[in-house]
């Protein structure tokens, strides 16, 4: 399929394609570290949303302003924009999530030079009506921020045609999921990573375009043969690490869903259109699958953990975590109760981008499938 191997060149160079879109269109890219950045209000400002998921290599000039310790995301982000590999940014968005990215935010304010700074300071409780309230509050200083250094009004029409846009491409990325838990090796692993990288970087019309081909193409293929692969559910921040797909396939396992941050989570919720765009925008960041730094109820991620694994039939979860994720690591040791409770295996493997280490990971995929 011509619109896969766009994707896959995408995700294989999101760079590449930011300048090329920046080059083309004249219009403002812009960089942002969280799915929790609001993408309607920055596609209603004419602008390019580009999710920075961690370096293009070794880390270096960022050991100068951060731990050692900081996560690889953080790390590899930073050391990227030192290096001038973010040059084509005419701005960042920060939302507040992790301590790890709030601190980013400072450091990278003073001296990224990738262009103006916005921080976002949404909520972190998320089932209160005052938490609503402020929620809206943030989005409608956003909205205002992003018409200030844009240069540029955001109308109520453009919002809504930003929500119909966003709202496509949820809906056709939930069919993209079903189809990938219903029958299993319709599409690999690595490819559904790629479409859910290019879909935090491209042009999101055209994104929606080219999604809706690999659906429908998707859809008309036979059904493949059933195999003794092994239903595996994943869950944490995977952020730019395709490779785990293939060592996961090639231990004996298929992916029928996941709860990543670089995946399903950032993509669920549509946008009510009914009322008020800017008050809808706002609920639906607050319905949505919430991430280790939110909170929506004691066991609100353990209960979607076991919910959708559930659902996608999953005989085992594999939880991977980027090395040095306090987030991830705190919820954890009760997510992996829950799990046990329901009877579902679960394994942990902590990763971290410049450093990860195949053999071992593939080991572990392999005892953990005949574990099952």
């Amino acid at each position: 399929m011509e619109a896969m191997e766009l994707f896959k060149e995408i995700g294989a160079n999101p760079k590449a394609y930011a300048r090329a879109w920046k080059a083309k269109t004249g219009g403002k890219v812009i960089g942002t570290l969280c799915s929790y950045a609001p993408e309607e209000l920055i596609l209603a400002g004419g602008a390019l949303g580009y999710r920075i998921v961690g370096g293009s290599g070794s880390i270096s000039k960022a050991d100068a302003h951060l731990q050692t310790y900081s996560c690889s995301l953080v790390r590899g982000a930073l050391d990227d924009a030192l290096n001038g590999e973010l040059d084509f940014l005419d701005g960042a968005i920060f939302p507040h999530t992790c301590d790890s990215i709030q601190r980013l935010s400072d450091i990278w304010r003073m001296n990224a030079g990738t262009g103006f700074h916005l921080d976002v300071v949404l909520p972190v409780k998320l089932n209160t009506k005052s938490a609503h309230d402020y929620m809206t509050a943030v989005m409608r200083k956003a909205r205002t921020d992003l018409e200030a250094v844009l240069e540029k009004t955001i109308t109520d029409k453009d919002l809504q045609a930003a929500i119909d846009t966003g709202n496509g491409i949820r809906s056709a990325m939930q069919r993209l999921y079903e189809i990938r838990s219903d029958r299993p090796g319709t599409i690999a692993g690595s490819d559904v990573h790629a479409i859910v990288r290019a879909s935090m970087v491209m042009d999101r019309n055209d994104f929606l375009d080219s999604l809706t081909q690999v659906t429908d193409a998707l859809e008309r293929r036979p059904e493949p043969e059933s195999t003794a692969a092994k239903r595996i559910f994943l869950s944490g921040g995977v952020c730019n690490l395709p490779d785990v797909y293939g060592v996961i396939e090639s231990a004996g396992g298929v992916v029928v869903g996941d709860d990543l941050c670089t995946g399903s989570r950032g993509l669920t919720g549509l946008i009510d259109t009914g009322g008020d765009p800017m008050d809808a925008i706002a609920d639906r960041y607050a319905r949505r699958a919430i991430c280790p730094a939110k909170h929506a109820g004691i066991t609100s991620r353990g209960d979607d953990l076991v919910h959708l694994a559930k659902a996608s039939r999953a005989q085992g979860v594999i939880l991977l975590f980027l090395k040095f994720c306090d987030p991830h690591a705190f919820d954890y040791p009760y997510l992996k109760s829950m799990l046990d409770a329901e009877g579902i295996p679960s394994l942990l493997v902590e990763l971290e981008e410049q450093t990860a280490s195949q053999g071992q990971f593939r080991t572990r995929c392999e005892a953990f499938m005949e574990m099952l």
